[in-house]
């Protein structure tokens, strides 16, 4: 098996470079323009444009790859701003259409795209399972019972948006719903919330509400993972959110060791739960 890394924003590129590294797998790496490349370990690297869909599969063939992995956030583009190759404006028109049915569907088009190429797709939890949260709490804070309503309500809410693939997270305080997540992304979404009337939210001394992240149901879970992390915490920290629950094995958290040690800092939970039904 080698692998084709097709590389966006965020930590999670270079959890995966490590971990195939360390299991002895080939690796190349696409790093997508615009984006940090994963740093480290010396893999082979090419840039290219997120439209070039026949250079890159012709490298991957090149390089002699088997498998595919999507890891890291990357942009919804400006579909008119593309500069694609010639293969990838064949594929241009099925992207546009369908990116008008949410993201999911547009991630599902193009997994396709690669598996139609005779690529198999697989996920980055299949090669970095280490930094998938786990059951319970990772924090010396536990989800106590004074939270487990709005913990409880914050995922039945972000699975309800994310049937609709409107987004994967979303945040209860006392039973009110402060915030959803859309295209802005989860960092966004907190600052947002931190910035409500201060009766609406906890305080670093007395700290109300939590965030759930949330794989959409019937998400293909082999691109797009719930991810949180060191950035996550500091800023639930900031809107004086009580803690996070993510699905146990269902979602990444990124830099462990440091986004406990500040969540404990903070005085913030982090709780796996169990999984959900998701069909």
């Amino acid at each position: 098996m080698k692998i084709g890394l097709i590389a966006g924003a965020g930590e999670l590129p270079q959890c995966v470079v490590s971990a195939v590294i360390e299991a002895g797998h080939p690796l190349f790496v696409a790093a997508l323009e615009g984006y940090e490349p994963p740093r480290g370990h010396n893999p082979d690297t090419e840039s290219f444009g997120i439209a070039e869909f026949g250079r890159m599969t012709k490298t991957f063939r090149r390089h002699d790859c088997t498998h595919v992995c999507f890891a890291g956030h990357v942009e919804r583009p400006d579909f008119q701003a593309l500069k694609p190759d010639l293969k990838g404006l064949k594929k241009l028109p099925g992207a546009i259409k369908a990116a008008r049915l949410g993201d999911d569907n547009l991630l599902q088009y193009v997994m396709a795209a690669y598996e139609d190429e005779g690529f198999v797709v697989i996920s980055p939890q299949e090669l970095c399972k280490d930094s998938l949260l786990p059951a319970g709490a990772i924090t010396t804070k536990a989800l106590t019972q004074s939270h487990r309503d709005d913990a409880e309500k914050a995922c039945r809410i972000a699975l309800n948006i994310g049937e609709l693939d409107i987004g994967q997270g979303a945040v209860v305080c006392d039973g009110l719903v402060l915030a959803v997540e859309a295209q802005e992304g989860t960092d966004r979404m907190l600052e947002r919330v931190a910035n409500l009337s201060p009766n609406l939210i906890g305080t670093t001394s007395q700290r109300r509400g939590v965030l759930a992240k949330m794989l959409k149901p019937g998400q293909d879970d082999r691109i797009d993972l719930p991810t949180i992390g060191p950035r996550t915490i500091e800023l639930a920290g900031k809107a004086g959110l009580a803690g996070i629950v993510c699905e146990a094995g269902k979602a990444f958290i990124m830099s462990k060791d440091k986004a406990v040690s500040l969540a404990d800092e903070l005085g913030l939970f982090v709780v796996g739960l169990p999984p959900k039904d998701h069909d």
